[in-house]
C-alpha cells in the first residue's frame, strides 16, 4: 500500500480494480485540514484520464504490473503483433491500447511490454530511437533565419517537424515520449 507521499508521476496505482499511470500530482495543505493529494492518472486499459483526490492517511494500492522484453513484428489495420523474446510465443495487442505509440514501432524493435493480471496491456518504447527520413521537402532559400522547421515523413509513416537542414535519406533521433526531433545521426 502506498501513502500519499509515495504517489509520484510514473507510479502505477490500482483504482476500482484497474491500473492507472500517475501523470501529475499536486500536494495541497490547507491550514488545519489534513493533506490532500490531487492526482491526474491515465487508465492503462482504456486510455481514459482520471482526476481524483486522496486525503490524509488514506492508502492506495499499487498495481501489480510486470514487464517483459518483446519483439515488435508487424501491424495491420487493427492490431500490432509481438513475439515474447523468451518463449517465442506470438500475441497481438489492439492499436487503440498503444495510445499513438505505434507510429514509432519499427519491425524487429525490442520493447518492454507491460502485463496486468498476465495480460499484455501497454508498452514502453525506448526514450530515443533512430528513424530514416523517407520524404522531406527541400528547404526554401531565404527561409533560414531563426528556428525554422519543416514536416518530414519517417520510415514508420510518422510525420514530425524537423529543422530545415534535414534531407530525405537522413537518419534522425526522435524522443518517443514527446515526438520531437533530437538530433541528426552521423552515418
Amino acid at each position: 500500500m502506498l501513502t500519499l507521499s509515495d504517489i509520484k508521476p510514473g507510479k502505477i496505482i490500482l483504482n476500482n480494480g484497474q491500473p492507472y499511470l500517475v501523470i501529475k500530482t499536486d500536494h495541497l495543505k490547507v491550514a488545519m485540514r489534513g493533506a490532500v493529494l490531487k492526482v491526474k492518472a491515465k487508465n492503462l486499459l482504456t486510455g481514459n484520464i482520471l482526476d481524483d483526490s486522496f486525503h490524509g492517511a488514506e492508502k492506495i494500492e499499487e498495481a501489480d504490473i510486470s514487464t517483459k522484453k518483446v519483439n515488435y513484428l508487424y501491424r495491420d489495420e487493427k492490431n500490432a503483433y509481438f513475439m515474447d523474446n523468451e518463449t517465442f510465443e506470438q500475441f497481438e495487442l489492439p492499436l487503440e491500447n498503444l495510445g499513438g505509440k505505434e507510429i514509432y514501432l519499427k519491425d524487429g524493435t525490442d520493447v518492454k511490454m507491460m502485463y496486468f493480471n498476465d495480460k499484455a496491456i501497454n508498452l514502453e518504447l525506448p526514450i530515443k530511437m533512430d528513424f530514416k527520413v523517407i520524404s522531406a521537402p527541400p528547404a526554401i532559400r531565404g527561409n533560414t533565419a531563426g528556428n525554422i522547421t519543416k514536416p518530414v515523413e519517417l520510415e514508420t509513416g510518422a510525420k514530425i517537424d524537423v529543422p530545415i537542414f534535414i534531407n530525405e535519406g537522413d537518419v534522425i533521433k526522435i524522443n518517443t515520449d514527446s515526438g520531437l526531433y533530437v538530433e541528426r545521426v552521423n552515418q
